[in-house]
């Protein structure tokens, strides 16, 4: 049973079921890429003796330390925004405080190829009228980390929607989950990052990510 930090919801409708059952500690700073399986290639990487802190709903999620001595949890988030959303809602109740999410995107701006990575600037969901600012701090060393090729604006689509509506002007790539990671995490007071590489993302490419997310994160908070 998840005891939960703060007892006013803000982000679920009353009754949700409960969607992580953690069974190790969650850190304040935490990893989320959407595939299960690359959850355990980022804990196998990141953590010196990683423990799995969730496999409730396929969502598997694991907590440890890194090499420099600071507990990370790394969980993934599912496909697409809902499923993004309600994760990153669990985990600040939870305590998390501070999350870089790690994908895939599909390039738009010609400038992309396959296995480059691209820094998160903002993220809007396409015909959602939603959209969010990556935390400017956590982006900061992100990208000092990770030395994308781009940084810049990306547009989270969602694939039961029509498409009729075109990518936001200036968008380097299309991705599903950015935009509710973003503009969620900023009304939980989580300050939030995005990192991703275009294309499907090889074992060396997300180890790569990784390492610059956990990076980014062993920086004191610093809004």
């Amino acid at each position: 049973m998840v005891t939960w930090i703060n007892p006013e919801p803000r982000w679920y409708v009353p009754h949700m079921p409960e969607y992580l059952s953690p069974t190790a500690p969650i850190a304040e700073d935490a990893i989320l890429p959407s595939d299960p399986a690359h959850a355990l290639l980022l804990a196998q990487e990141l953590l010196e003796a990683p423990l799995m802190s969730n496999h409730s709903h396929g969502l598997w999620g694991y907590h440890g330390e890194t090499a420099a001595g600071r507990p990370l949890t790394i969980q993934s988030t599912g496909i697409g925004g809902p499923s993004a959303a309600i994760v990153l809602g669990e985990l600040a109740e939870l305590g998390v405080r501070r999350a870089v999410r790690i994908g895939a995107c599909t390039p738009l701006d010609g400038h992309l190829e396959a296995g480059d990575a691209a820094v998160v600037e903002r993220a809007t969901a396409v015909g959602a009228g939603v959209a969010g600012n990556a935390d400017t701090a956590l982006t900061r060393r992100l990208a000092d980390a990770a030395r994308p090729v781009a940084t810049g604006a990306v547009a989270s689509v969602d694939p039961l929607l029509d498409g009729s509506e075109p990518p936001p002007s200036g968008a380097l790539a299309t991705d599903l989950e950015s935009a509710a990671v973003l503009s969620l995490a900023a009304t939980l007071g989580v300050a939030a990052a995005a990192v991703l590489v275009a294309g499907a993302p090889s074992e060396a490419a997300l180890k790569r990510l990784g390492l610059s997310a956990a990076e980014a994160l062993e920086s004191p908070g610093d809004g």
